[in-house]
């Protein structure tokens, strides 16, 4: 039998693993049989050697095969899907999207991730809600979306463990940014929820992982290809992440941001996402014929309310009180009354007039991580109050002294320095007859 250092020396060298040897591999890391320091030298062959198409197909499909894959009722067939994000500053299209679809007909076992360095995390902001319980078990997601249609959880222990293993390394050895890797604890995941539909959100620009188009493309493209290939109808749609998705970053004000997303007064930015991403889910389900109409139909969803009721039963059903629940989705709800507010509040001023150029998403998500609304490492607690409302749009003329961000602070307060890079994120061009123009985030789809 071919030993765990040959199929180490067999990568360093170039060589393309077979089927057999990428199992032994994923059987070793999921049974601990093998040591932290080979792992870790495999994952480093890999980002060194890369992987041909066909060992990515296998290292993903050997990676959910590690644990236990879900199974729905017949009834379902071609209606369960879902939606990834390689991560974003102020990205709370989930919260939004998940019951918008549900509303629609689909069924959204969405597993979601915490944030870590600048990205925010889907999880992080929903446990913003008292009592929302991200941790259930199968048998309860089975349950929750046969009564409301969607969930929002994290991953449980049962499901691609050994990506749970491959992803702290990964982390500790510097090869997080490995194509094959990234592919494989992606698609695996969302191949173990025995998905009909799959699209992608890749972002691209300063704030993402991908600094540019055609890498955010490359990445696409093997996400795609690896999603197909385990029978997901699978597409991708290539997003600028430079500035920040909607008007909140943080996760109560991401949170109340949603919701009123959800009553129909959500920023045009959001909705553009929200609409695309769930118009091209609902044409791969055929419940529509074409994704301008399932645009329609998620876009009815949310301003005629339906989204919010099942976003409503949704917070129940994860254990958020019926009184909470419909508090925060009231049409005028107070949010701090149920939501934590920063003790402190500090508006800065645009510096001179003019229009807005640009706004860094990255500064701003680096300076509010550094405040408590981001972990550095995984375990680690957040600070669900502090975040930023970001008061000018992109386009927009402004006059100096205008407030264009409410920083919110607990402990620490922001430094002076911090204050001036905040500043520094703002860029207002003093030509006043600058022309604005509509920025759209949808840049490019991919479907194969």
């Amino acid at each position: 039998m071919t030993s765990i250092q040959d199929l180490i020396r067999k990568k360093r060298d170039g060589e393309a693993l077979t089927d057999q040897e990428i199992q032994t591999f994923i059987h070793a890391v999921t049974d601990k049989t093998i040591q932290d320091c080979q792992t870790g030298a495999m994952l480093m062959a890999i980002w060194q050697k890369g992987m041909t198409c066909e060992e990515v197909s296998s290292l993903t499909r050997e990676m959910m095969s590690s644990g236990e894959v879900m199974s729905w009722p017949k009834e379902w067939a071609g209606l369960v899907v879902d939606k990834h994000s390689t991560g974003g500053v102020g990205d709370k299209v989930s919260l939004v999207l998940a019951p918008a679809l549900a509303a629609c007909g689909c069924k959204v076992p969405m597993i979601s991730g915490r944030g870590l360095g600048h990205t925010g995390g889907t999880l992080d902001k929903l446990e913003s809600i008292p009592g929302f319980s991200i941790h259930q078990s199968a048998a309860k997601v089975l349950e929750i979306l046969g009564s409301v249609g969607c969930c929002i959880v994290g991953q449980t222990e049962t499901l691609v463990p050994a990506d749970r293993v491959l992803y702290e390394l990964r982390d500790a050895t510097s090869t997080v940014n490995s194509l094959p890797l990234i592919t494989a604890s992606i698609i695996s995941k969302k191949g173990a929820e025995s998905l009909s539909a799959l699209v992608l959100d890749v972002k691209f620009g300063r704030a993402a992982l991908c600094k540019d188009q055609d890498s955010a493309k490359e990445l696409a493209q093997s996400l795609v290809h690896a999603g197909n290939l385990l029978g997901m109808r699978t597409v991708a749609a290539l997003t600028c992440m430079d500035a920040v998705i909607g008007q909140c970053v943080g996760n109560s004000l991401e949170v109340m941001e949603s919701l009123e997303t959800l009553k129909g007064r959500g920023p045009d930015d959001l909705m553009e996402l929200v609409t695309t991403l769930g118009g091209l889910l609902l044409q791969m389900t055929g419940l529509v014929s074409d994704k301008s109409e399932g645009r329609k139909m998620i876009a009815d969803a949310v301003i005629g309310g339906a989204a919010l009721s099942k976003f409503q039963a949704m917070m129940e059903a994860q254990g958020v009180a019926k009184e909470t629940a419909r508090s925060l989705c009231s049409a005028n709800s107070d949010y701090c009354s149920v939501l934590r507010k920063a003790e402190h509040q500090i508006e800065l001023k645009v510096p001179t007039e003019g229009v807005v150029l640009d706004l860094n998403g990255l500064t701003l998500a680096e300076v509010l991580h550094k405040l408590g609304a981001g972990r550095s490492e995984v375990g680690q607690p957040v600070n669900h109050s502090v975040g930023a409302e970001v008061l000018v749009s992109l386009g927009q003329r402004v006059s100096k002294g205008a407030s264009w961000l409410r920083l919110h602070y607990e402990t620490p307060a922001p430094t002076e320095d911090q204050i001036g890079r905040l500043q520094a994120a703002l860029t207002v061009s003093s030509n006043t007859h600058t022309d604005t123009h509509t920025h759209t985030l949808v840049k490019e789809l991919l479907s194969h």
